[in-house]
């Protein structure tokens, strides 16, 4: 799994972190690099609020994907 430049893996984890203290379900889309709330940790290519690609993956997925 490859992130997009405007996207680091401090990034995604601060996510996971904040996702664990708090109610927020964050991922991100894997084509533009923006956030996306609401997305199950799970999450696999769900679409894109921002560009409309379906590679929007839940950040505790991604996570596990870098590791």
């Amino acid at each position: 799994m490859k992130l997009p430049k405007n996207l680091s893996i401090e990034t995604v984890m601060e996510a996971v972190e904040r996702s664990e203290r708090t109610t927020d379900n964050p991922g991100f889309c894997l084509a533009c690099g923006e956030e996306a709330d609401g997305v199950e940790p799970d999450a696999r290519n769900y679409e894109c609020d921002a560009c409309g690609a379906h590679k929007v993956f839940g950040a505790a997925e991604i996570l596990i994907h870098l590791i």
